[in-house]
């Protein structure tokens, strides 16, 4: 076998503008109103259930309780984690390239390629939704904990 096509991921950047903190901005509280519908939702749903069963089983009532104020625990702190994500999009300034998050593409792979090279790196940079460039990046040159960084801050996965 000479070649084989494999996978590689490839980042999305795009140009900070207006448009894209509202976007962001939108989307993120968005998500964090739905996750304190959730938090509603929950309350309502197992209010009437914890009170009926503290008069059957008190032990197992506070145990439930717990796990509720728990989970509640969970979904608050994504929430917060969703707002200050929001006012670091508000900060942002015009014409600063941020990452996006990863796509993939399909590559195919002789013998005797770089290895690095052909999976390191390909990026495409976005204006307001506009492919504007698509660039290699070389991925050796790149400190690791940059490499690091830029995947741990992809998020969501675009679509």
């Amino acid at each position: 076998m000479e070649s084989v096509t494999v996978r590689r991921n490839v980042i999305l950047r795009s140009v900070v503008t207006e448009k894209l903190r509202q976007e962001l901005g939108n989307d993120l509280q968005n998500a964090a109103d739905e996750i304190t519908e959730r938090l509603d939702a929950i309350d309502a749903q197992t209010r009437q259930y914890v009170t009926n069963l503290q008069q059957t089983d008190l032990q197992q009532a506070i145990a439930l309780r717990k796990r509720i104020e728990s989970e509640k625990q969970v979904h608050q702190e994504q929430r917060d984690t969703l707002l200050e994500r929001k006012a670091q999009v508000a900060e942002l300034e015009d014409g600063v390239e941020v990452v996006r998050g990863t796509l993939e593409s399909y590559v195919d792979l002789k013998v005797g390629d770089n290895l690095s090279e052909v999976l390191g790196g390909i990026e495409i940079v976005t204006n307001d939704d506009e492919v504007i460039a698509i660039r290699k990046r070389d991925i050796t040159a790149m400190p690791e904990e940059s490499v690091i960084q830029l995947l741990d801050d992809a998020g969501p996965q675009p679509r």
